[in-house]
């Protein structure tokens, strides 16, 4: 903290109040270890459930035909 600022200045916080906020903006998944080695990034996670979800929806669409 820096000096000019005192302690007793500030108000009590409140434990959680961005709890809910955070958890509805951000999406973290653990992946068990055997997943996280075949992967060596974020991306290279992203690139390959995109490629799934595409294939996915492929194989969808020709079943529904």
């Amino acid at each position: 903290m820096r000096p000019h600022y005192k302690r007793g200045d500030l108000e009590a916080g409140i434990r959680g109040k961005y709890y809910a906020d955070y958890q509805a903006s951000h999406n973290l998944v653990r992946l068990k270890p055997e997943v996280a080695q075949a992967f060596p990034s974020e991306e290279a996670v992203n690139e390959a459930l995109l490629a799934l979800i595409k294939i996915a929806q492929a194989s969808a669409v020709k079943h529904s035909s």
